[in-house]
């Protein structure tokens, strides 16, 4: 933060350099705020951003104080995840590129098809998939409907 906090009753207001922290990173920051306070980002200079945290409840100095502290802390990390993503953005790229470029394409029609030949024309040593009139010796047995 590039000010002090400033407490009031229920609030703590400071304001951030943009160029200590860019946007997205003060955003980042404040929308992990907002289940606990209600966060107001305001410009009152170029490349600066006035952040507002007021409490939902009755809060004292000391907590309001806590609050601005660890907003503090999530602009750092915020940072740090952003400086780690920028970095590592080409591996990812390469990794998600060789996911989808290195899977098997899908079967076409007509390797399936010789899948489906390959597989009736495999010795079934129990004949069960012989048809009938090839173990009758093409004769359909007695008494069928069939002929």
């Amino acid at each position: 933060m590039s000010m002090e906090p400033v407490i009031g009753e229920r609030r703590v207001h400071f304001v951030v350099s943009e160029e200590l922290y860019p946007l997205d990173v003060i955003q980042g920051a404040s929308y992990l705020f907002i289940d606990r306070c209600y966060v107001w980002l305001d410009r009152p200079a170029d490349k600066q951003v006035q952040v507002v945290l007021r409490s939902k409840g009755q809060a004292g100095a000391e907590e309001l104080e806590a609050l601005a502290g660890e907003f503090a802390n999530e602009l750092l990390n915020q940072a740090l995840r952003k400086n780690i993503g920028d970095t590592n953005a080409k591996i990812r790229e390469f990794v998600m590129a060789r996911a989808f470029f290195a899977a098997d394409m899908p079967s076409t029609v007509d390797r399936l098809l010789a899948e489906l030949d390959a597989e009736e024309m495999a010795v079934d040593p129990l004949e069960i998939s012989v048809p009938w009139d090839h173990k009758a010796g093409g004769r359909p047995p007695a008494g069928s409907t069939d002929g």
